[in-house]
Order: structure tokens, then sequence, then C-alpha cells
């Protein structure tokens, strides 16, 4: 199956959604979740964390979705939780590869960024100067190309609800 959740990903980001929003809700046909739902659950990632420009909210989106399809559901498996943990962690390596970093402030070095709670307004300019759509382009890419690479079972794909 090819998978291309990229462009929904950036219209998603273009349209108003934090970062994390913009990644997770771009997957809601295969997680299953609710766009509403989903709007909910990263709404305290975007900014890296409540704007506190820590991970990077498209990073975060990224391990939701993983956990989502690919994470144990049970408790004190060891072996499963590290394998997990490994999967996240290359995730990660693949996004810092593109990027040097997962870190929100890191990404955006250089920039008058604050990590005071309230939005910056989407304007013309906001788009043309900040780098974040890219990042956004970046986890799914990334995502997109694991999901190849490690095929979920038809039955699997839509099975997370609210």
């Amino acid at each position: 199956m090819k998978y291309d959740h990229i462009a929904q990903a950036e219209q998603n980001f273009a349209s108003g959604m934090n970062c994390a929003q913009a990644v997770l809700a771009a997957y809601s046909d295969i997680t299953g979740l609710d766009e509403s739902f989903a709007l909910r659950l990263a709404s305290s990632f975007g900014g890296g964390m409540g704007r506190m420009r820590e991970v990077c909210g498209t990073c975060s989106a990224m391990f939701m979705i993983a956990g989502l399809l690919y994470g144990p559901d049970q408790t004190g498996d060891d072996k499963e939780k590290g394998d997990h943990y490994r999967r996240i962690q290359e995730l990660a390596a693949e996004f810092r590869a593109e990027h040097e970093t997962i870190i929100c402030r890191d990404l955006l070095k250089g920039l008058a960024v604050t990590n005071k709670p309230e939005p910056d307004k989407r304007t013309a300019q906001y788009y043309k100067v900040r780098p974040c759509i890219r990042f956004v382009r970046t986890a799914a890419e990334i995502l997109d190309r694991y999901l190849e690479a490690h095929p979920l079972p038809e039955q699997e794909a839509q099975t997370c609800t609210e």
C-alpha cells in the first residue's frame, strides 16, 4: 500500500493547526482517530509542548502515531516495550538526520520566538519566515516510509477510537 499523508499534514498546518495537530490529524485514516479527538489530543504538543520549545510537536505526533499503530497494549512485557522504544528512537534519529535536532528551540534558532503561551498570529509573514511546515513535511515523510517498510495488518488499520 502506498501512503501519502504529506500534503494533508502541510494543508492542516497551513489551515491553522499547530504542528502536532497537523501531523496527527493527517493520519486519522489509519489511526481511526476522529479528527476532533486527534486535535484535542495533540493540542498540548504544539510549539514544543505548550510553546515551551521542548520536543518538536511534529515529533511528538509522530511518536503518538507510532504508539497507536505499533505500541504494546499490555504492561509488563519488557521486550515489547524495548522494541517500541527502539522504534521511537529510530524515528527520532531520522528526524535528527534531516534537521540535526528534535528540540523546537534549536529548530527555530535564529528566529525571534518566545515561550509565552500566546500563539503567534498566522499571517503571510509567519508562514514565509517559519520553517515549521518543513518539519511537518519531514515527520510525514518519515512516517510514510516507516509504514511502507512495516505494513499493518488490514484489520488493525482502523481500530483506534475515542
